[in-house]
């Protein structure tokens, strides 16, 4: 009982902090699904050129899926690592103030008496890089997450590819 009480104190702690943020789908805009393909396709091209077989997965605000793409050879656990990266951006990110999931795992291990762990039990939270915010002026509108390379690191550098390339579309 303890330590949800400290996970909750460290919760709180956050959000007294952070600025306030937007959460779910403020401003209107949808991210339509011709350019989340292209995002998910970027990132999968981007880590092929690598021999890196990966997923991506484009989710919005509410997590559901708007595509998912494996890739050529990846593995069936990439499909679940995918979602789950997009998914705790998406739902992490507006809370905190982040736009990648490597920032929500440093974001949990300052956390006080291991009141991190409290934060990555929820469901489909993953404290792994690899995951990207789709940002829509200021609000988080998507997320991309890749999974399937040999280290989260190099997953959220092509998903952060994937992002940058529909930039430009984001209107």
């Amino acid at each position: 009982m303890k330590r949800y009480a400290v996970a909750t104190l460290f919760a709180a702690s956050l959000f007294a902090s952070a600025p306030a943020f937007a959460q779910v789908d403020v401003d209107g805009y949808y991210l339509p699904m011709k350019v989340a393909l292209k995002a998910a396709q970027t990132a999968i091209d981007s880590c092929a050129t690598h021999g890196w077989d990966v997923t991506a997965s484009v989710v919005d605000p509410a997590g559901l899926v708007i595509v998912q793409l494996r890739g050529d050879h990846a593995t069936v656990h990439t499909k679940d690592s995918s979602y789950r990266k997009a998914y705790t951006i998406v739902s992490m990110g507006p809370v905190f103030g982040l736009t990648r999931t490597s920032e929500f795992i440093a974001l949990t291990q300052k956390a006080p008496n291991g009141a991190g762990p409290e934060l990555t039990a929820l469901p489909d939270i993953f404290a792994n890089a690899g995951g990207v915010a789709i940002k829509h002026g200021s609000e988080i509108v998507a997320g991309l997450g890749v999974g399937g390379s040999p280290g989260g690191n190099r997953d959220e550098a092509c998903a952060a590819d994937g992002v940058a390339a529909i930039l430009n579309e984001l209107n």
